[in-house]
């Protein structure tokens, strides 16, 4: 059974940081690709960010570009992100998700939520100022 478990979030001040993790079971990286997405109330869901083994890519949208860095840890299955330099429009609910296919980490992927398969619960994250 796939399944994406995320932790890490919280309450910060705007120009802190926080590491959120994916942990991830049921499959290898090698075969998926790992986005985060956000989702603040009121909105539509924003994919962020998101590594890829097979494609040795990584992806990272203008609104994170600098601030945010996704890394990974395959000895546990974890996927990281970084987040720098935190602002009050970074509050959000952040998940992580599994898509099949190297290709789907890129703008295009991201742009496209329904093509990931796998999603976790969520982690809220919230930017005071």
């Amino acid at each position: 059974e796939v399944q994406l478990v995320e932790s890490g979030g919280g309450l910060v001040q705007a120009g802190g940081s926080l590491r959120l993790s994916c942990a991830a079971s049921g499959f290898t990286f090698d075969d998926y690709v790992i986005g985060w997405f956000r989702q603040a109330p009121g909105k539509e869901r924003e994919g962020i960010s998101c590594f890829s083994i097979a494609g040795n890519t990584t992806y990272y949208t203008d609104s994170v570009k600098g601030r945010f860095t996704i890394s990974s840890d395959n000895a546990k299955n974890t996927i990281y992100l970084q987040m720098n330099s935190l602002k009050p429009e970074d509050t959000a609910a952040y998940y992580c998700a599994a898509a099949r296919g190297f290709y789907y980490c890129s703008n295009y992927g991201l742009r496209r939520p329904g093509k990931y398969d796998y999603w976790g619960q969520g982690t809220q994250v919230t930017v005071s100022s």
